[in-house]
């Protein structure tokens, strides 16, 4: 069984996933693969070539700086990106999932809905915290400006909209009951995700 983990920028998906990693779950984690993907993959590296230049790489290292800055400014860049790092990523994770040997799996993206790999998951998990909460971590993490943060988040759909398409939520804001919740869902999960 494939379970999706998603949550909006600073809402603590990894930190949810980790509570996971501690069960014996297996958890792949997209944006991983897709970096992994773009320094490993020539495949991935002549496509993105094609699309952003020869500066999109330094040798064989992606020019992160460089690519970033082309595609947050060009909507249409930043969908044909996607369009070769997301099939690259499907394809890594179902070598992955082949591998593995457990109940279930958790494959855990940031656009999960956004990108429709919702639909290839037989439940979905959504991580909330509230506005405040997020902004708190992102500041602390990233040591971005508030407006920096909230650039950031327009581009993800909000939490009410993620909700209507999530089987399952974790309110992400006092650690001790993130983790019962993760207890709990663990144990729903074993027996096959029915609520």
């Amino acid at each position: 069984m494939v379970v999706g983990l998603t949550g909006g920028i600073g809402s603590g998906k990894t930190t949810v996933a980790g509570f996971f990693k501690e069960k014996g779950v297996p958890v792949y984690i997209a944006d991983d693969a897709g970096k992994r993907l773009l320094e490993t993959s020539e495949e991935t590296r002549k496509k993105v070539m094609a699309l952003i230049g020869d500066q999109a790489y330094t040798g064989k290292s992606p020019n992160r700086k460089h690519i970033a800055s082309i595609v947050f400014n060009d909507s249409e860049k930043l969908e044909a990106l996607n369009r070769i790092i997301h099939p690259a990523v499907a394809t890594d994770f179902e070598t992955w999932k082949s591998k593995q040997d457990s109940a279930y799996v958790l494959y855990e993206a940031a656009i999960l809905f956004e990108a429709g790999g919702y639909k290839k998951c037989d439940v979905n998990i959504l991580v909330t915290a509230d506005k405040e909460e997020k902004l708190k971590r992102l500041q602390q993490r990233d040591h971005s400006s508030v407006e920096e943060i909230e650039a950031r988040m327009t581009k993800q759909w909000s939490d009410e909209q993620k909700k209507k398409l999530a089987d399952f939520e974790i309110e992400n804001h006092d650690i001790a009951l993130t983790r019962s919740r993760v207890d709990e869902l663990h144990e729903i999960l074993l027996k096959g995700g029915e609520n």
